[in-house]
């Protein structure tokens, strides 16, 4: 009979018990401690370069009915409860509360990020963070972002929402591209959403206007006003155009500040530069 006792599986069983009633034991001495500590410290983790919220902000939204935090017993303080009166500010994109055994309770909070802010046909101003989200503006702290305004109808009711209509998607996508490239994010002011729903850009120099029309392809659109600037601008000047339309694939369609029209395929820009080098290879010999 003790032959077909499967001891192994005795021993795993036994060795199971020890290590829960471990658990428990610990687990108890760990509410015993919480019950007896009291909270002597508050610390606040708010990282990153946005300011929508200030420590006595925090401290405001962290401090309970009963009062501030410090000087109370752990387990009289609801940390779930002050995690999600956090998470409820429309500027916090996440956030932690824990306390250790120490008596600090510690809140970890993450702030949303605008990539963008725009002006609405109706007069509303709002910011799309780089999730996607529309959020209020503050009259605390207002981002360094590309600001958009023009034939927008989208509105703002206030509280976080997702964008909606495909032209503020558009809008989004765009700018989260830009915000990516150090040398797009550093040429353009301004996005513009024309009367035909074209997006436009404003960029720093010249007096020229970039229509880009809308988000679909920017590695190639993009692409394609790389190789004009590079090819074309050094020989004209920056003030020669007064529009510099993208919407046309494999071509940049320029309209002179004389407006003539002028489209230029991509194959010819780098011909042209070409022949240029040559011309001046000679007259440099």
């Amino acid at each position: 009979m003790l032959k077909r006792i499967k001891w192994k599986r005795v021993l795993f069983v036994f060795l199971w018990l020890i290590s829960l009633s471990g658990l428990i034991v610990l687990m108890s001495f760990i509410n015993v401690k919480k019950s007896a500590t009291t909270c002597k410290e508050v610390k606040v983790i708010l990282p990153g370069n946005q300011f929508f919220l200030e420590r006595a902000e925090v401290d405001q939204i962290l401090a309970s009915k009963n009062g501030l935090l410090v000087g109370r017993r752990l387990d009289n303080i609801d940390l779930q409860r002050l995690e999600d009166r956090l998470r409820a500010n429309p500027f916090v994109e996440y956030a932690n509360v824990f306390a250790d055994m120490n008596g600090t309770v510690q809140a970890e909070i993450v702030q949303r990020t605008p990539i963008l802010r725009v002006f609405n046909i109706a007069g509303q101003s709002y910011y799309v963070d780089q999730k996607g989200f529309k959020i209020p503006i503050s009259s605390r702290f207002t981002a360094n972002v590309i600001a958009v305004n023009g034939d927008i109808k989208e509105g703002f009711s206030g509280e976080v929402d997702t964008v909606r209509t495909q032209l503020v998607k558009d809008l989004y996508q765009l700018a989260d591209f830009v915000s990516k490239d150090t040398t797009w994010n550093n040429l353009f002011v301004q996005f513009y959403v024309n009367e035909k729903k074209d997006i436009e850009l404003i960029p720093r120099v010249g007096k020229h206007t970039i229509i880009l029309g809308d988000a679909s392809d920017l590695k190639d659109k993009f692409r394609r006003l790389m190789v004009f600037y590079k090819k074309a601008i050094p020989f004209v000047g920056w003030d020669a155009y007064s529009t510099i339309n993208l919407k046309f694939t494999g071509q940049v369609v320029c309209v002179k500040s004389d407006s003539t029209i002028m489209r230029i395929k991509e194959e010819e820009m780098r011909v042209k530069d070409s022949i240029r080098q040559e011309e001046q290879k000679k007259k440099n010999i």
